[in-house]
């Protein structure tokens, strides 16, 4: 690559870095005049790539908003990142109903990049493991995901098209107050302006999402992920368990997430140590039991069960089975 060629490229990635760099100290880091710099931009303004001249005595160039996206320049950092995040993504199940957009940009990265720096990813790529499985996407409508989005940024109600889980379609306005991504899913979440009530919808049900006239004020602390968990939490199962756990709330949410459990945390007055007398209420509406004594055993704390008396049954099983294993030596030698 001839040295002026190399410069012009270089031009472009630092104006890509971001902000209004002045002709002197872009003309300092390319070694060349300022004179040089300005016929450089023109350059790259031939090239159609989006350079914009700011005047005056603290002017210089920066990158402008274009028709189409200007070529990258990507540091080896920058190529590493750029695909390991597009790998992350597509394992985290957060791509859209385009789910060959993550696979053609990571092809068209690699197509570019020098042998050596292709080598040393494929290093990295082929000694990859990981330890959760890949979540089951349920990948939204790119249209739907953008159209929502705009209108959680800049406060607009939106008209969505819905399917519900029994098959069930209907058309109604939200006053989207953010977006949350979970377990491989997309979720808006908002309130009805018709009935006034939370309302959170799944992005991949939502079949056309369109901007209405008009604005809204978001409640102020509203926190979109902890509405989805509490909404998953409260949802209806087949049974509904409450107990009460001596311990805070933050040492049972470590064990009992927000998707799985409401926690109320209280404190008995009058006791002679107010830390020992911190109770918790824990409510969770779950499909099985069956699972629930060994994450009650893993609080390690004292407990007391309100409902279901099934639980109860449940419980002491548990505890016998683990009694009788600590009493076991080892196991039985063969014949």
């Amino acid at each position: 690559m001839s040295r002026p060629i190399a410069r012009v490229l270089m031009l472009l990635e630092l104006l890509q870095s971001g902000g209004l760099r002045t002709v002197a100290e872009l003309a300092a880091r390319l070694e060349v005049d300022e004179r040089t710099v300005r016929r450089y931009a023109d350059h790259l303004l031939d090239l159609d790539v989006p350079v914009e001249s700011v005047r005056g005595r603290h002017g210089g160039y920066r990158l402008a908003s274009g028709y189409r996206m200007p070529p990258l320049m990507l540091s080896d950092d920058e190529a590493l990142a750029v695909l390991l995040g597009l790998i992350a993504g597509r394992r985290a199940g957060l791509m859209t109903a385009t789910g060959s957009a993550s696979e053609t940009a990571a092809a068209k990265i690699r197509r570019v990049l020098p042998q050596r720096l292709g080598h040393r990813l494929d290093a990295v790529l082929g000694s990859l493991a990981f330890t959760a499985p890949p979540s089951a996407p349920a990948p939204p409508e790119s249209a739907v995901l953008l159209s929502v989005a705009d209108a959680v940024r800049h406060h607009r109600p939106v008209s969505i098209r819905y399917t519900a889980a029994d098959g069930r379609r209907s058309e109604r306005a939200l006053h989207p107050y953010g977006l949350v991504a979970h377990s491989g899913r997309w979720y808006v979440t908002g309130v009805d302006p018709a009935i006034g009530e939370d309302r959170t919808f799944r992005l991949d049900r939502i079949a056309d999402a369109r901007t209405l006239p008009g604005t809204f004020d978001p409640p102020a602390g509203f926190d979109p992920a902890e509405r989805v968990l509490s909404a998953m939490a409260s949802a209806p199962y087949r049974h509904e368990v409450t107990v009460r756990v001596q311990g805070t709330a933050e040492h049972v949410r470590a064990r009992l997430p927000a998707g799985v459990a409401i926690v109320e945390e209280s404190v008995s007055e009058g006791g002679p140590d107010p830390e020992n007398e911190r109770w918790s209420r824990v409510e969770m509406r779950v499909d099985r039991l069956d699972w629930l004594p060994a994450a009650l055993a893993s609080l390690d704390r004292p407990f007391a069960i309100e409902r279901p008396e099934e639980l109860r049954g449940l419980v002491t099983r548990f505890a016998a089975r683990l009694a009788e294993s600590a009493r076991q030596k080892g196991p039985p030698e063969a014949p």
